[in-house]
């Protein structure tokens, strides 16, 4: 386990991100790839995992540029002096038209509106700005239908300010065993980008098709969730040696002693069978850990698991002890890492709470200091207060 800073003195809550592991992750993925270029998905806060802090290592690593979901995301890689090309794969407002321009993002344009407000604007201040086109292959979410999308692109070629990057779409069910659909959405794609001959880059591969199929990466591919070392289903890239970026770790304030038949939590859903010793654990579903985890999920103290029990609370939860008995206050739980030869990771955790570990990581609240490491020590820490 991490040495806390001398100083520490935060919440005693934290998570710990081991940009080392991240590097791996990324030069792993962009071998995969290669030629394609790797865009770093770094939405969410980088799944969690902090934006600013995940991106620069991201791209020391060899990333060629980032990918979020909104304008605000990019303006928080910008303020904090990151100059890659920053891909906005979400909606864009035609309201941010100027804000977009003097970002210098990428953003994706579905809508005549948006196009018009990006080239008045981009024509103001003497730029151009690279757009990028989702072509509706099946998700319909954002995309344009493929004639639609075409119409778009000519439309923007005649413009002034705007110059169409790239195309692109979002696969459905890359992670699913049957193929089938995936490879009709990634030919609908390439039948499109033949009648825009002229548009430089094609992208559909995320985490999933970067580690099943290298056919799907053609000029870039956007890695989300494998950059933090999980796969998007367990038989997607088996040969990949992903690591885990994040731990989350948490201080245990009290340990209670219970006699046989007394309770824990709110409800009263978990009585003592025994004598029990049970620690109060500082983290809770305001922290990120999910209710639907108690009375289901185990943490580690001491390098051994323990099962979580009574409702996780919004601050704390509480877990039965009593095959630790060395432990004291102040000793330090894992509620995701490891410990030891023990581990705990996101996806157990997903299949507990019935989500996906893409939920378990992104949830974690801004409440939570990260630490980021580097060679097994601190090399900066985010707060809600104090940011590097």
């Amino acid at each position: 386990m991490t040495k806390l800073p001398s100083d520490w003195g935060g919440r005693p809550c934290w998570a710990e991100v081991d940009l080392d592991a991240l590097a791996h992750n990324v030069r792993l993925l962009a071998a995969r790839a290669a030629p394609a270029r790797t865009y770093a998905v770094v939405k969410a806060n980088a799944y969690g995992h902090g934006a600013v802090a995940v991106s620069r290592a991201a791209l020391a690593a060899g990333a060629s540029g980032l990918a979020v979901v909104a304008v605000d995301e990019g303006e928080e890689l910008r303020r904090a002096g990151i100059e890659a090309p920053v891909l906005v794969v979400g909606y864009t407002p035609a309201s941010d038209a100027e804000r977009v321009v003097r970002l210098g993002l990428r953003p994706t344009v579905a809508a005549d509106d948006v196009l018009d407000a990006l080239s008045a604007a981009a024509a103001r201040a003497g730029a151009t700005v690279p757009i990028h086109v989702e072509i509706e292959t099946g998700l319909n979410r954002h995309g344009l239908r493929p004639d639609l999308a075409v119409a778009l692109a000519e439309r923007a070629r005649d413009l002034p300010g705007v110059r169409v990057e790239g195309l692109f779409t979002h696969f459905a069910a890359a992670e699913e065993g049957d193929q089938r659909f995936t490879r009709r959405q990634f030919e609908v794609l390439r039948e499109v980008s033949a009648r825009l001959p002229w548009v430089p880059e094609r992208h559909c591969s995320a985490s999933a098709s970067v580690l099943l199929d290298h056919e799907m990466a053609l000029e870039v591919v956007r890695a989300g969730l494998s950059l933090y070392g999980y796969r998007p289903a367990p038989w997607c890239g088996t040969d990949a040696d992903l690591r885990p970026v994040l731990s989350l770790r948490a201080r245990i304030a009290r340990v209670l002693d219970l006699e046989r038949g007394a309770t824990v939590g709110y409800g009263r859903t978990w009585a003592a069978t025994r004598p029990s010793r049970v620690a109060l654990v500082m983290c809770g579903y305001a922290d990120g850990y999910r209710r639907a985890l108690s009375n289901r999920a185990h943490l580690l103290v001491g390098g051994r698991r323990v099962p979580v029990v009574g409702r996780v609370a919004m601050d704390m939860c509480m877990a039965d002890v009593t095959a630790v008995p060395e432990v004291r206050a102040g000793d330090v739980a894992t509620l995701i890492g490891r410990d030891g030869e023990e581990r705990v990771d996101a996806d157990e955790l997903a299949a507990l709470a019935d989500t996906i570990s893409w939920e378990i990581l992104a949830g974690l609240s801004a409440r939570v200091p990260r630490l980021y490491l580097g060679e097994g020590q601190v090399s900066a820490v985010t707060t809600l207060v104090e940011r590097p």
